[in-house]
């Protein structure tokens, strides 16, 4: 456990020695490479900006939101130009429905709901859907800087709140209650969908 600890901590001085020379440009590069095949620890780099410079955390958060668009588009590009073989290893035949029928009857919150939600969802995966599903590249691109905005300012306002120590807490509470969570924020937005359908046949009538 000790040696975990020791190898955590020397790459996290690794990795913030490469972004100092990069100033506030470091959260945006890092949440490019992490939007891409390259997974990076996020959280912290975001938490570390915004603790360190706490009259900025806009800022970082639409920063680290748009590199993650930047990086996605890669992807994208990836299951655009070939990738449902790719999908179709990496899940089953009934979830590439499941899936599918999703991207096609709500594609903006199909991919906006992962995009909102740390690890160990697994973004990449409905990055590539949204592609070989071939969803609006404008859509996908405010979907998924939609999503990632939520995340990084929920995550900046805990951060002012409580330090960065609140990445691990939050982590330890979503890695326990992470399909708790999932279904909370699914009920939301269904709840919300289904009101604004009733507000709007409301007024047609």
């Amino acid at each position: 456990m000790k040696t975990l600890e020791h190898l955590l901590a020397r790459y996290t001085l690794f990795l913030w020695a490469l972004l100092k020379p990069l100033g506030i440009w470091g959260v945006m590069v890092i949440a490019a490479l992490d939007g891409g095949f390259i997974g990076l620890p996020m959280d912290v780099v975001v938490a570390g900006y915004v603790y360190a410079d706490r009259s900025h955390f806009f800022r970082y958060a639409v920063l680290a939101s748009v590199g993650s668009v930047l990086g996605s588009i890669v992807v994208y590009g990836i299951g655009y130009l070939g990738g449902e073989n790719l999908l179709r290893k990496r899940i089953s035949a009934e979830r590439f429905q499941k899936l599918h029928a999703s991207f096609d009857q709500h594609p903006f919150w199909a991919l906006m709901l992962p995009a909102m939600l740390p690890p160990p969802t697994p973004f990449k995966l409905f990055v590539l859907a949204a592609a070989v599903f071939e969803m609006d590249f404008v859509r996908f691109v405010l979907a998924i800087f939609s999503g990632r905005m939520v995340r990084f300012l929920i995550l900046s306002l805990l951060t002012l709140k409580f330090g960065p120590g609140v990445v691990h807490l939050v982590a330890n509470v979503f890695h326990g209650h992470f399909y708790l969570l999932l279904l909370v924020i699914v009920a939301g937005v269904i709840g919300w969908l289904m009101h604004r359908r009733a507000a709007k046949q409301g007024q047609e009538a």
